[in-house]
């Protein structure tokens, strides 16, 4: 088992859970590597577990950790260099006209509707990469939601969107971390089938991060398999994580 060793991780111990079915590719079980207690992993923790692939579902960092297989690959865009494409920047400019606000972590109703919205639409459960004892699928979904997106250890927001009739549109929970912003999960209206809310919302948060003079936008994990994880390959250049080091491709 590999696991970080810097001198302010070593208060931490790390586990693997059991496994469990994998939300990406069918058929197969996942694990996960995750970092307790909770309550240690503070911002500062979190800056050196996500630069070695790790991410926040919650209170719970955690890392993939699959005996057989290696297909997760953490992701980085590298701000700098972004070179969006036409598409992406037609998206940007289609909804220039919503408004964002940046908010604190925590459960507004109209912003619960969305989500629930969402997954009915694009999900049949949450997909959260903690395993057994720790998965929140089996809990209410109000609960559900609350635990996995509005309870965090480290400095994380919520930037809702809405359009020009005040209707909320998009929410992005992120976290701030020493060299960039991870983005966390991003719920939108799905039912509108017109709209590149997803596409938006990285283009806006891409140029947010950058104007906060930090270097990276992490995407969270990239699966070549997973059509689900297609998308994060059309934003460049980035770095992946690989074999520990973050090497661009």
């Amino acid at each position: 088992m590999t696991i970080p060793s810097e001198p302010a991780l070593t208060k931490l111990q790390f586990y693997v859970t059991t496994p469990y079915k994998c939300g990406y590719l069918p058929d197969k079980l996942a694990q996960s590597l995750i970092a307790t207690p909770q309550n240690l992993v503070d911002a500062n923790v979190y800056n050196s577990l996500i630069a070695q692939g790790f991410r926040r579902s919650g209170k719970f960092a955690y890392r993939p950790h699959c005996e057989h297989c290696k297909a997760c690959v953490a992701v980085r865009l590298i701000l700098s260099e972004f070179a969006p494409t036409r598409s992406q920047k037609r998206a940007y400019k289609q909804h220039a006209d919503l408004t964002a606000r940046i908010l604190p972590l925590n459960y507004l109703q109209n912003h619960f509707e969305l989500y629930s919205s969402y997954q009915n639409l694009r999900h049949t459960e949450v997909e959260v990469s903690i395993s057994t004892e720790e998965k929140i699928v089996e809990k209410d979904e109000a609960e559900q939601y609350r635990q996995f997106l509005c309870t965090s250890n480290v400095e994380s927001l919520m930037i809702e969107f809405s359009d020009e009739n005040h209707q909320v549109k998009i929410v992005s929970v992120i976290d701030v971390v020493q060299d960039g912003v991870s983005a966390v999960y991003t719920f939108y209206d799905a039912a509108d089938t017109k709209a590149s809310y997803g596409t938006y919302s990285i283009m806006w948060l891409a140029n947010w991060t950058k104007n906060l003079n930090l270097p990276y936008l992490y995407l969270g994990y990239w699966i070549k398999e997973s059509q689900k994880m297609a998308y994060k390959q059309n934003y460049n250049p980035q770095q992946k994580l690989l074999s520990n080091d973050w090497v661009k491709e």
